[in-house]
Parts: structure tokens; sequence; C-alpha cells
């Protein structure tokens, strides 16, 4: 996208667009390999809330790719698509809602027939592997969305930030239902997660991120 008549801040604008993009791939690659792991784990066990997690890196990676594709065409057409860019944050903003949806659902389910979920040490390492890396990755890319102040990649961040708090909310609810051996943590663990990405999912519906100062 860098022209030789471009100025520094276009030239600034350029770079740290790139970083971002890399951002995403990065978000991607770790998410699919998360996802896979969470997912398979959850099964085994049983536990709603650490699926749901899975879920959410598969949806996390589906977002970065949306996110990364327009990334992409920016740097190489030199200018926002400004109709594309929102009907890509919406598509973010669904992924929210579809989450949502689907931790409430088989919460409701669990507790109605009262099935009981079974430990998974795999699981517990998941959740601290990611309570380390994606902090990191999310304040990165919230960094670069405010300086770009850009709700494209503040959306990218957001998806990130909920993975964050729902390995906080699943570690939480799997570590108190193998201390306890209460039933119900676990689902809970899955409400609280359907909770914030409602939120993040209606503020990326109305482009609102850039002002999230939270």
């Amino acid at each position: 996208m860098t022209h030789t008549g471009d100025t520094p801040a276009d030239a600034q604008i350029t770079r740290l667009t790139r970083r971002a993009l890399r951002l995403a791939q990065f978000t991607i690659a770790y998410n699919v390999v998360e996802g896979v792991i969470a997912v398979t784990a959850g099964l085994v066990a049983g536990l709603i809330s650490v699926i749901g997690f899975g879920f959410d890196s598969a949806i996390e990676s589906l977002s970065a790719i949306l996110v990364a594709l327009r990334l992409s065409a920016r740097l190489r057409q030199g200018t926002v698509d400004e109709g594309k860019e929102r009907q890509t944050l919406r598509l973010v903003a669904v992924s929210f809602f579809i989450l949502a949806a689907y931790v409430t659902i088989e919460g409701v389910r669990s507790i109605a027939t009262g099935e009981r979920p079974h430990g998974s040490p795999v699981a517990v390492i998941l959740l601290v592997a990611s309570l380390i890396v994606m902090p990191v990755l999310a304040a990165a890319k919230k960094r670069l969305g405010l300086t770009l102040r850009d709700n494209l990649i503040l959306a990218d961040a957001a998806q990130t930030k909920i993975c964050v708090l729902l390995s906080v909310s699943t570690l939480l609810g799997v570590g108190l239902f193998q201390l306890t051996g209460t039933a119900w943590f676990d689902p809970a663990a899955g409400f609280i997660i359907a909770a914030f990405a409602i939120h993040e999912g209606r503020e990326a519906w109305h482009g609102e991120l850039v002002c999230d100062d939270d």
C-alpha cells in the first residue's frame, strides 16, 4: 500500500495495519489448535463450559479470518471500503450472539437433565495456557485499534478479550466442580460467558467499540 509519495503518517498506518494482520493470523492458528483440544476434552469429560470454550475458539478463528481478509484488502488497495468493513463488523457481532445462544442452551439442558461432568486435567492445562497467551494478544490488538481508531481491529481485540474472560470463568467453573463435585458450577460459568458475549456483540453491531475504554 505504501508508495513513494506516501506521507510518514500513511507509512505509519500501513506498518500498524500489517502488525494487526500478523496478530489476526496468529489468532487463527492458535485458536484452531485450542478449539480442537477444548472440544475434544469437553466432550470426553462432559464439560459444557469447556465445549463452549472450544466453540468460542472456533468462532474467534472465523472472526479473525474475516478481519485478516479485510486488513489484507486494505493493504492491497490502499483504501478502506467502509461498506464492507461494516458488514464484516456485523458478521463478527453475529458470532458473539451464536456463542451466547449455544452456551446458554447447553447450560440449561445440563441443569435440566442433571448431567454430571467429569474432571479434565487437559482442559485445566489448556485454560491456564490461554490465560497466559490471550491477555497479551488482546492488549496488543486493543493498542493498535485505539491508535488507528479502528473498530474492526477493536472488534478482533474484543473477541480475544472474550477468550480471556472465558478462560477465567471456565477455569473457575471446572476447578470448583473438581474441588466440590457441585455440577451446576460448570453451566453457571457458561452463563457468565454468554453475558459477556452478548455485551461485546451489541457493541460490535453498533460500531461502538472504538469508544470502549473498559
